[in-house]
């Protein structure tokens, strides 16, 4: 390597490193520290569409009246919803029968601009709120944003995150539960005040179909595919091999801490909340579930692909440089 090569790279390096120093310190100087969740007057409140008066959800730090929550994130989803629902209150309604068992829905419209808050409302009246409550949001917040509030709003001892778009089979529930009881000893269907205190996260898992979904994939949507779970592993969260299946259950204890600590409000919020989890210790346990594809989907393979690594590589580096923190870094006794 002759001189001015050796000068040439040198220059190269240090305006490199000067560049990322800089960018780093921006993101210190500019980046709140913990997130701040801004919260209107009105989605604080839930309506009642048989009276029509407006009632105050109650929050996280509330002691659970409910067996379970279910919250599920609805942006523009006036069509998917309605079957969602149907399978989801069949299911619950036939454990209530059987048993002493009390559920509550979430349904977060998410700054929804077509039908969604109507067909949300009508199950709402159906059903009366004591067992369906819907959450309106006034913009539209993101997945993340739309999920952390509903479980902010929720009464139960255990929080179900389910995405509308019904991919998921309900009594695949099961599974999660039986892995809950293994990871706290709880079984909560029996009594779900056995639970306080108690710290654990059941993910749903496609990753069993994975060859399946090669299979149909084009080659470049398996690319993105593969790279994203390289960047994942890489970067956040490690030992959970489907991270962004919208089907994930929490304690109530464990939905507290991580989700007051989540910044991203997008669709990479998973990752960041499977890791705030490790951070803290929080057990997880990862279950097959049966999922189907079911059209409609709001991303875009690419872009949203795009999105998805660059908002990875930010969150490893806003925490490896403190930029963001998390609030708990110890499990509630």
């Amino acid at each position: 390597m002759d001189l001015p090569f050796k000068l040439l790279f040198f220059y190269f390096s240090a305006i490199c490193a000067s560049v990322f120093l800089a960018f780093c310190i921006l993101l210190i100087v500019t980046t709140s520290q913990y997130p701040v969740i801004v919260r209107s007057k009105k989605e604080k409140e839930f309506l009642d569409p048989v009276t029509g008066n407006t009632i105050l959800f109650p929050t996280l730090d509330d002691k659970p009246c409910k067996k379970l929550s279910v919250i599920v994130p609805a942006y523009n989803e006036e069509n998917r919803l309605p079957p969602m629902l149907e399978e989801c209150v069949d299911f619950l309604e036939s454990r209530c029968k059987q048993s002493n068992f009390t559920y509550e829905i979430i349904i977060v419209s998410d700054g929804s601009t077509d039908g969604t808050l109507k067909v949300a409302n009508e199950w709402c009246k159906k059903l009366g709120v004591d067992k369906l409550r819907v959450l309106a949001l006034e913009t539209n917040r993101g997945k993340g944003g739309a999920v952390r509030l509903g479980m902010q709003s929720a009464r139960g001892a255990v929080l179900l995150f389910a995405d509308a778009d019904g991919a998921t089979k309900f009594s695949d529930l099961t599974k999660l539960e039986k892995c809950l009881c293994d990871k706290t000893g709880v079984d909560y269907l029996k009594n779900h005040e056995d639970l306080t205190g108690k710290m654990a996260i059941i993910v749903g898992s496609r990753a069993h179909l994975e060859k399946e979904s090669v299979a149909k994939r084009s080659f470049f949507r398996t690319i993105l595919m593969y790279g994203f779970h390289f960047l994942v592993w890489l970067f956040t969260v490690k030992g959970v091999k489907d991270t962004q299946c919208g089907f994930k259950l929490f304690t109530r204890d464990a939905a507290r801490l991580c989700f007051d600590s989540i910044h991203v409000e997008r669709w990479a919020f998973d990752v960041e909340l499977l890791y705030i989890a490790q951070k803290l210790h929080i057990p997880i346990g990862e279950v097959a579930v049966n999922w189907t594809e079911i059209e409609g989907s709001k991303l875009t393979p690419f872009w949203s692909s795009v999105q998805m690594g660059k908002d990875l590589g930010l969150i490893w580096l806003r925490y490896m440089i403190g930029a963001w923190k998390i609030k708990q870094c110890t499990k509630k006794d």
